[in-house]
């Protein structure tokens, strides 16, 4: 395990003012970019595809602009214990609005080195695909479920040459998902968590952050300091995550994480965590991990 934590048990703050998209329970909302317009493929493919990953499936109404599917097996619970299907629908393929894409954006997507401009140079088109009532699924049962169904839809659209992630605002290569060896939880956090880094100016001060988990109801991460590698930072982040989204322990107020040496994580050295409002766009309560020597702004746990 990479990490371990202490509690110190405090009232959890409750989450608000988030972003519709990346609101705990949102929809999970994927864009296919595509260089050509595509036809959808047909009923019996559709069916064939998404059952071999998703388990039994079945069609909800007649075939618009929109197809949709309940997808039997991931049943989510409602407060009155009724359990209703997950339900999953897939857009035509349309016009790709890229100019909704803004640079604030553009400088996260670190799986391009050109940031994304030859793609969205080169893709005009998309198909969306989102999840309903998925909020109602726990949290790793549902992330696996919104892997399963991308991976469908890859294999549904051969043409796609990238996802972009709505809830952690992530551009990926189509074919690095596809030729991943990742299995599991850690699919998500891979493609559809995104670990941002931000300088900030007139210091030698950093944020690190995550962008990807509030959909799941998991607050993200905030990392605020300075003298550190950024790039050991991100790691941090990104298994952090990884940790939380695979393990059932409610997360504390307070708790201690395992923190960094020499870009390793270690036990004997301990960060502690606390709640508190995001830094950077968009706004939602986030877990600031404060590291000790390291951590920059004003802390009155510190």
């Amino acid at each position: 395990m990479l990490f371990g934590k202490n509690k110190k048990a405090k009232p959890q703050e409750e989450q608000s003012g988030a972003d519709a998209i990346i609101r705990p329970g949102a929809p999970f909302v994927m864009q296919f970019l595509m260089r050509e317009k595509c036809d959808q493929p047909d009923e019996r493919k559709m069916q064939e595809v998404l059952t071999k990953h998703l388990g039994e499936v079945e069609q909800i109404g007649d075939r618009t602009t929109i197809v949709s599917f309940a997808a039997k097996e991931y049943l989510g619970e409602f407060a009155d214990a009724k359990k209703v299907p997950v339900m999953i629908s897939i857009t035509e393929c349309d016009e790709l609005e890229s100019a909704k894409f803004d640079e604030f954006e553009k400088q996260q997507w670190w799986d391009y080195e050109d940031k994304g401009e030859h793609t969205l140079e080169e893709c005009k088109y998309k198909v969306m695909a989102m999840d309903m009532m998925g909020g109602a699924l726990p949290p790793q049962v549902r992330a696996n479920m919104l892997m399963n169904y991308l991976e469908a839809l890859l294999e549904l659209y051969p043409q796609c040459e990238a996802v972009h992630f709505m809830s952690s605002k992530k551009l990926v290569p189509a074919d690095m998902i596809r030729n991943s060896e990742v299995e599991g939880l850690d699919r998500y956090i891979k493609f559809a968590v995104n670990a941002r880094l931000f300088n900030i100016n007139g210091t030698n001060d950093h944020v690190v952050d995550t962008l990807g988990l509030s959909v799941l109801y998991l607050e993200d991460q905030q990392y605020h300091f300075h003298d550190m590698d950024p790039n050991w930072v991100v790691t941090h982040a990104l298994n952090m995550a990884s940790y939380r989204l695979g393990s059932d322990d409610e997360f504390k107020d307070g708790d201690t994480i395992d923190g960094i040496v020499d870009g390793r994580i270690v036990q004997n050295v301990q960060w502690q965590c606390h709640y508190e409002e995001s830094l950077i766009a968009p706004h939602r309560n986030v877990i600031d991990v404060c590291m000790n020597e390291y951590a920059a702004g004003n802390r009155d746990y510190r």
